[in-house]
């Protein structure tokens, strides 16, 4: 098991992650007696980068950066366009406020890793999210394999958008109403940066 903070040493290597072959989704879900039946939209994020740096080939010393564009959230489900518009307008202007937050970052503190086999790991982030401007740690669990020149890595974590001071949206008139709740997963590649930083 090891340890890191988040500065990058100078003989660090840097894994820059595509965005073209991860994911990146968020699962809300729908509150009270009609939960059953109503709908938990699943939501994409389009806009996004990252850069993971490495020390000494291994995750002994790691440290993540993340910047998201909320405005580029897209919701995943079969819906009317009517619906989908709807929904796009309140998560962007009533929800998120991405006109005046137009930036999601996520910076890690501390990474500490368990080897589970060869090049195989079972990693804990502790970072700083900052999101609709409110900063709070947040934690993110995952398993990640280095390889040769990628890094790949899968995991999920939560959070509760009041925590951000986030207005949980109502749909569908009021009728409908999301849990504070939401549920990230993601499934990362990330390949090796010619030069690093």
């Amino acid at each position: 098991m090891a340890t890191s903070s988040a500065a990058a040493s100078s003989s660090s290597t840097r894994y820059v992650i595509d965005p073209r072959t991860s994911q990146f989704t968020v699962q809300a879900f729908a509150n009270g007696l009609i939960a059953a039946i109503a709908h938990s939209p699943k939501i994409a994020i389009r806009d996004w980068t990252g850069v993971i740096d490495v020390a000494s080939g291994d995750f002994d010393a790691a440290s993540i950066h993340i910047r998201v564009k909320p405005a580029s959230l897209e919701v995943l489900d079969e819906m009317p366009d009517s619906d989908r518009r709807e929904l796009h307008r309140i998560m962007n202007h009533e929800v998120l406020e991405s006109a005046k937050f137009p930036e999601i970052a996520y910076e890690s503190t501390r990474v500490i890793t368990d080897k589970m086999k060869d090049d195989l790991y079972r990693v804990n982030v502790r970072g700083r999210l900052t999101l609709h401007g409110v900063s709070n740690e947040q934690d993110v669990g995952a398993q990640a394999s280095l390889g040769v020149d990628s890094i790949r890595a899968h995991g999920s974590f939560t959070l509760l958008q009041t925590d951000y001071d986030i207005r949980i949206a109502s749909i569908a008139g009021g009728t409908l109403k999301l849990m504070d709740e939401l549920k990230f997963s993601f499934y990362v590649l990330a390949r090796k940066a010619a030069t690093a930083a």
